[in-house]
């Protein structure tokens, strides 16, 4: 920005020096006879010669490409002095349970995947089985027996806490923090609770895999 402010006084300083003189506004001067009584000539009449003996005050003729380049220079100035684009935010910070780096092992991601997509069914039979006339799921032992039941069946046995042991404690830590620890009779804000701490144990395995 300094360059085209320098730039900028540059013209300014061109144009106004380069400004033809102003007439002095002085009245003509009356003829002047020479010794022998003959009038000169007037001004700006060339002799045979082509030598005019008046000659009038020349002035500096500036070129006139010279201020539109500057205006070019200043033009591409203002161009190149636009900020730089902000940079790309950066992925928005996990709220609540983080299980970013906790599943390791060369089955890292699979287990990830798998946890997600477990939790997020489990959400979904306890939020419908809710909707029943007759819930069957009527206690939170049997919500936590139905995702031992389904990890069993889903993995083939293959225990995941075993596995994974830093993510089996995040979980637990956080269920217990968010659904409670109380085995008994659920009612619908007790379900509700569960299935939101499901889905979000689900969607802390999604995110854990990219």
């Amino acid at each position: 920005m300094t360059t085209a402010l320098v730039l900028a006084a540059a013209a300014v300083a061109y144009l106004l020096w380069s400004r033809p003189a102003a007439p002095a506004g002085l009245p003509p001067l009356s003829p002047i006879a020479d010794p022998v009584g003959r009038p000169l000539p007037p001004p700006n009449v060339r002799f045979r010669g082509g030598e005019d003996p008046y000659p009038s005050a020349g002035g500096f003729t500036p070129n006139p490409f010279i201020p539109w380049a500057i205006v070019a220079a200043l033009l591409w100035m203002h161009l190149q002095d636009k900020p730089a684009p902000a940079p790309a935010p950066g992925p928005a910070p996990v709220v609540g349970l983080d299980l970013r780096g906790r599943f390791v092992g060369p089955d890292a991601s699979q287990d990830a995947a798998t946890t997600a997509a477990l939790l997020e069914e489990l959400a979904g039979q306890i939020e419908w089985d809710g909707s029943q006339t007759e819930p069957r799921l009527k206690t939170g032992a049997a919500f936590d027996d139905l995702r031992r039941s389904a990890r069993e069946l889903r993995t083939r046995g293959v225990s995941l806490g075993a596995r994974q042991p830093a993510v089996r404690d995040a979980i637990k830590t956080f269920l217990d923090s968010e659904a409670g620890t109380e085995g008994g009779p659920v009612d619908a804000a007790s379900r509700a609770k569960w299935v939101r701490a499901y889905r979000a144990v689900s969607a802390a395995a999604a995110e854990a895999t990219r």
